[in-house]
C-alpha cells in the first residue's frame, strides 16, 4: 500500500486533472483546462497524491456560514478501497464542522458510501440539473 499525502493546493496542471477525472469516465475530464480554471473558483479544494501523481480530490463551494456544497469526490479506481475518499470527506466535515448544512448530490451507486460518511439522503428533494456533461 502507497503512503498518500493530502494538500489543499488549488494549483494544478491540465494533464494531471485530464488523467483523474477520465479515470473514473466523467466527461468534465474532456475540458481539462476548464478543471484548471475551475480549481481556483471552490472555496476548499484537498487532493490526494500518490508521490507526484494526483490520485483523488474534493472540492466544496460554501456561503462562508451555512452551507457547503461538495461538488467533487473522487478517486482512482486503482486507488479505491484505501479509505481515500473516506479521508477526505472527513478532513471537509472537520472544516465545515460550525456550518448548519453540508450537502452532495450523489450518484445512486455511490449512496452507500456517502451514508457510512454520515450523510442521509433526502427523502422529498431531488438533485436537478442543467448540463452538457454526460456523467
Amino acid at each position: 500500500m502507497s503512503t498518500i499525502t493530502y494538500s489543499t493546493t488549488h494549483t494544478f496542471t491540465a494533464a494531471d486533472l485530464e488523467s483523474l477525472f477520465l479515470s473514473v469516465e466523467w466527461s468534465s475530464g474532456h475540458y481539462p483546462e476548464k478543471l484548471v480554471q475551475a480549481m481556483q473558483g471552490f472555496k476548499t479544494v484537498i487532493s490526494a497524491w500518490d508521490g507526484s501523481k494526483l490520485v483523488g480530490m474534493i472540492c466544496v463551494m460554501d456561503d462562508s456560514v451555512m452551507n457547503a456544497y461538495v461538488h467533487y469526490l473522487l478517486v482512482r479506481p486503482e486507488y479505491q478501497g484505501q479509505s481515500i475518499g473516506r479521508e477526505l470527506v472527513a478532513q471537509v466535515k472537520e472544516k465545515y464542522k460550525d456550518y448548519l448544512r453540508i450537502v452532495v448530490v450523489a450518484y445512486d451507486k455511490e449512496i452507500n458510501f456517502y451514508a457510512n460518511c454520515g450523510f442521509e439522503k433526502s427523502t422529498d428533494a431531488s438533485p436537478m440539473f442543467i448540463t452538457t456533461l454526460w456523467t
